[in-house]
């Protein structure tokens, strides 16, 4: 009895050492609960061994930061800390990992809001109480979890997802970003308050705590969607205006093959009758080129370069190069909804490879760029491969991705350098640099994630 009788008073008497003792699997579960929050909202992939070392991580901070600094300063690290680690760890861009926190922390917040004071009230205690009395803070501490588990169930039902974080355009993300910084402040705003005036704070301030939180999460969410529509309906606008213009110039070179039809044949059939075979294939190069001229165009259909963006910049490059005479070759076999890579990081990559090309295939003799899309399933790989002719033979196919390094006086240099930092961030990407005496060939692996 005498055990029991200690026991109990451990449990409803303020005790210091052993509510330090519970925090530790509580910081554990807080910090698994917002691994999944933010999981399920922003269809975040992680491995097993991304998401050990987020729990633990993020919980020895918590941990630490609770001994050895005071509230709500511990806070404000805490969540600069989970941020980074969100960075870090799962390899997204920042903006989605201030998302994945700030998302995260407002439903938690939202939680405390809604039972913190209703359930002081209930027990008749204060919130010191709450803090130091171990009895009354687990029965407290297993609702909340509960809370939050129901939570992320019901947004693994409804499959809510937020994909567009890394799509947007400058401007956008500005207004995102704005939109995350608010929210910060508020939810900071929101820990003060219940930290130091809940004791004093009649239900109905709570409950509409509760409301304003509730509110901005789910105008947050509202303004985020119509953003995302908004981009969305703005990219299948420049697609059906490249793809339209596309169309009249295929158009033009089908009437004028159709007109040119009978004369073509005649051609054809003077040099077998007098046997000119050179003068034939000579012939036959020169319309070989315009059929595939005919070929590319077809090929810059939305539908065969099944993704907006890189269809925009796909097609815009190849005009830019059709201004300066330069032949492209494209051949495109491969799905970019498999594509396995961030398709905003695919496209920096792939801007800055055609750039070049178009560059410096501008100043050869014989212009052409060929540009080759495939799926190398044999080798669990996607490949995309940019060879250009050039007039530098001697150039250095290592020093040209150092920082500031470039061909040209007039150039920057930091195409092919913000190239390599971006292969270097993805584990299950390669880029091969080669030439000979006619290309060069700009090679970039991208193999199935582990």
């Amino acid at each position: 009895m005498e055990i029991l009788n200690n026991i109990w008073i451990a449990l409803s008497t303020p005790n210091e050492n052993l509510m330090n003792i519970i925090f530790i699997p509580a910081a554990l579960v807080e910090s698994y609960l917002t691994l999944m929050l933010f999981i399920s909202i922003l269809n975040i992939s992680a491995s097993n061994k991304q998401k050990l070392q987020y729990v633990i991580l993020n919980s020895c901070m918590g941990i630490l930061s609770m001994v050895f600094i005071s509230n709500p300063f511990n806070v404000i690290l805490n969540y600069v800390f989970s941020i980074l680690m969100a960075y870090y760890i799962f390899k997204i861009s920042f903006l989605r990992s201030i998302a994945a926190i700030i998302l995260s922390g407002l439903i938690f917040n939202l939680s405390v809001s809604l039972m913190l004071n209703p359930y002081l009230t209930l027990l008749h205690i204060s919130s010191t109480e709450l803090s130091s009395v171990p009895i009354y803070r687990i029965p407290y501490l297993l609702i909340m979890y509960i809370i939050i588990g129901i939570c992320i169930l019901i947004f693994k039902n409804i499959k809510m997802k937020i994909n567009f974080l890394d799509i947007t355009d400058k401007r956008n993300k500005y207004m995102i970003f704005s939109n995350f910084i608010l929210g910060i402040i508020t939810i900071l705003i929101q820990s003060i308050i219940g930290f130091y005036y809940i004791d004093n704070l009649p239900i109905i301030i709570t409950f509409l705590g509760f409301i304003s939180l509730l509110a901005y999460f789910g105008l947050s969410l509202y303004s985020l969607t119509r953003a995302l529509k908004l981009i969305l309906t703005t990219q299948k606008l420049e697609s059906a205006e490249e793809y339209n213009n596309t169309l009249h110039i295929l158009h033009d070179n089908v009437r004028g093959f159709k007109h040119d039809f009978d004369n073509i044949v005649t051609t054809i059939g003077g040099y077998i009758r007098t046997e000119d075979m050179e003068g034939l294939k000579k012939y036959y190069s020169q319309l070989e080129d315009d059929c595939q001229r005919v070929n590319n165009l077809y090929l810059l259909n939305p539908s065969v370069v099944n993704n907006d963006g890189i269809y925009n910049l796909l097609t815009k490059k190849y005009y830019e190069a059709e201004s300066k005479d330069i032949k492209v070759n494209i051949t495109f076999l491969l799905d970019l909804s498999t594509l396995n890579m961030k398709i905003y990081e695919f496209a920096r990559i792939l801007g800055i490879l055609l750039d070049n090309a178009i560059e410096a295939s501008s100043e050869c003799e014989e212009k052409i760029i060929n540009i080759i899309f495939k799926n190398d399933s044999k080798n669990y790989r996607q490949l995309l491969i940019v060879e250009n002719t050039y007039n530098t033979p001697n150039i250095d196919t290592e020093k040209i991705f150092e920082k500031g390094v470039s061909s040209k006086d007039d150039h920057t240099g930091l195409g092919l350098w913000e190239v390599r930092k971006l292969v270097k961030k993805n584990k299950n990407i390669n880029l091969f640099t080669s030439k000979d005496d006619k290309y060069f060939t700009q090679q970039l692996e991208i193999y199935n994630k582990p």
